[in-house]
């Protein structure tokens, strides 16, 4: 009796066992969000336990009832579905797949785990769970990889990745594959006129204009603010690289209507390379657009450039300077020369122009300002470069006045970018204060490009110069097309005759007639003529004889280093 009591108070204490376990179980599933199924196949038995109602309308009672779940299931999906439901058939022991239901645009995640006894499958339990919210934000970070937030064109990466295979298929199937790079000209403009709010809308109007292009030939991207990329696959006939071109100007010709009424016209530029001729992997490609899309904008608004070998080479080689430009910044490698300007009539000295050169570290060359002066303003290094000329020149200057006592002026070329910055007139000032120069001694040459992106500013700062008694000389007068309306608003003191009038003034009886007119309207207006390029005498007696006040040029002087100047100014030829 003993044995039967204990056998009973075994069984009684391993079921309220088993029942607690079961509460446990009941606890975990209806604290979660997610939604069971449990089936015992030895009992042929179905559950369904959690949040079951909140994810469907029906029930599940029996193992046929589970064949319901199809009918929810979208149609492409339902075989993948089957295999949820057959899993136990397979032998294997979990399944995970996620599907869409559209009637509750909902996506779920279906578990299933099948747990075998002697390879019999005994149980199966089925875990259900929401997944919408993780899949919108899968979707966004999606996105976010693969497109721009503010045009919905690819992104650069992706571009990149999609041209990629591209290029690996086309390596087999010989076709060419190009890629455009289109840049709006001028696109700050828009920014600082109309405001950040309506350059991206502008964007975003021609992002999608762009985006008509878009097919399983096509892809386009927005890069940067202005700029895009289109690649081309089998780039001929309908899809050549001018035919895209072509489109894209037939719609420039009409405006952009922004949301507040504006309408914006712009014009483009375009690089093109193309595969195989240009480069070999995506990135080169790519690369290969950029570097002609900057030659074309060398030629002006709507230009399109396509990728040439000499082309890439200047570039290489513009790169190269670029870089030694900036060693040569770094050790000080440039130096100043002087070319003398003389009186017509007395031949005294009327200044020197201070001309930058630099002297090539490993050949030991004079390099020609024309060659990187150019490149100094595009990399922004025309900066440093020419605060480096402001102060030697004018420390030269001061050590000759005191050493020589002459009555001359300092000419010094400002490049646009310098005048544009705006500590440039005080720290003209503070530089003169430093070495005690007199601002009357100085003469500053501007080019017609000084005042294009800010004329009002421009001439507010040359007024205020001249306040202090600087000279401004207008450099290169006659080759713009804009001269003589700047005349009327410049505080100009003179002119500087350009050269192309010069070579030609003896056979050129057109040349002889602009020449005659300049130098009478500047002695009208109380200007001072200065002719560059003076190299033969007859060009010189001419211009003496048409009451030219200045002569510049190889005829009198070459440009020159410092201690030659010196000679010239101890010899007397300076006024005093």
């Amino acid at each position: 009796m003993e044995d039967l009591q204990f056998q009973l108070d075994m069984m009684r204490a391993l079921n309220q066992q088993l029942d607690g376990k079961e509460k446990m179980y009941q606890l975990v599933f209806s604290t979660s969000k997610n939604a069971f199924i449990y089936i015992d196949f030895v009992l042929k038995s179905v559950q369904t336990l959690g949040h079951f109602n909140d994810f469907f309308d029906f029930s599940v009672n029996t193992l046929d009832d589970m064949k319901k779940f199809t009918d929810i299931i979208e149609e492409n999906r339902k075989e993948d579905f089957r295999k949820i439901l057959r899993l136990e058939e397979t032998g294997e022991e979990n399944l995970r797949r996620e599907f869409f239901l559209p009637d509750n645009k909902r996506w779920v995640e279906f578990d299933a785990t099948v747990m075998y006894d002697r390879e019999k499958p005994v149980k199966k339990i089925i875990r259900i769970q929401d997944i919408t919210k993780e899949k919108a934000q899968n979707e966004e970070l999606r996105y976010m990889a693969y497109y721009d937030m503010l045009t919905g064109l690819y992104n650069r990466n992706y571009f990149a990745s999609v041209l990629g295979e591209w290029l690996r298929s086309a390596a087999e199937t010989k076709q060419t594959i190009a890629v455009l790079c289109v840049d709006i000209d001028n696109f700050k403009k828009i920014n600082d006129g109309l405001g950040l709010v309506a350059g991206d809308e502008m964007i975003q109007q021609f992002g999608l204009f762009l985006k008509e292009f878009m097919d399983d030939q096509t892809i386009v991207a927005h890069v940067t603010d202005d700029t895009y990329y289109i690649a081309v696959r089998n780039a001929v006939g309908s899809h050549a690289p001018m035919e895209y071109f072509n489109k894209i100007q037939r719609r420039l010709q009409k405006p952009f209507k922004l949301v507040d009424g504006q309408e914006i016209f712009i014009t483009v530029c375009v690089g093109v390379a193309e595969y195989p001729e240009a480069a070999s992997n995506a990135l080169e490609l790519i690369n290969c657009s950029e570097i002609v899309l900057f030659k074309a904008k060398s030629r002006g608004p709507n230009s399109i450039e396509h990728f040439e070998t000499p082309i890439f080479e200047d570039f290489i080689h513009q790169v190269q300077v670029e870089n030694k430009l900036k060693d040569a910044i770094n050790l000080n490698q440039f130096v100043l020369y002087y070319q003398p300007q003389y009186d017509a009539k007395s031949k005294k000295m009327r200044g020197v122009e201070a001309l930058i050169r630099w002297k090539d570290s490993e050949t030991g060359k004079l390099i020609s300002p024309g060659m990187f002066i150019p490149i100094a303003e595009e990399s922004g290094m025309i900066e440093p470069i020419g605060t480096w000329v402001l102060e030697e020149g004018i420390r030269v200057y001061a050590k000759w006045r005191e050493t020589y006592n002459f009555d001359m002026v300092l000419s010094l070329n400002i490049s646009a970018i310098q005048y544009r910055h705006p500590d440039f007139v005080q720290r003209l000032l503070d530089i003169l204060e430093k070495y005690n120069v007199n601002p009357k001694d100085i003469e500053l040459e501007i080019t017609e490009s000084v005042l294009i992106d800010d004329f009002e500013g421009v001439i507010k700062k040359l007024q205020t110069l001249k306040e202090y008694g600087i000279k401004i000389s207008l450099d290169d007068f006659g080759t713009g097309f804009s001269s003589l309306s700047y005349l009327k608003e410049l505080p100009i003191d003179t002119l500087k005759i350009d050269k192309s009038f010069v070579d030609t003034v003896i056979q050129d009886q057109s040349a002889q007639v602009i020449m005659e007119s300049i130098i009478s309207m500047g002695k009208r207006l109380g200007y001072e003529t200065v002719a560059e390029g003076v190299e033969t005498s007859e060009q010189f007696e001419y211009l003496k004889n048409i009451d030219c006040d200045n002569i510049q040029g190889y005829l009198l002087g070459k440009p020159m280093p410092g201690d030659q100047i010196e000679v010239l100014l101890d010899s007397g030829v300076a006024g005093k």
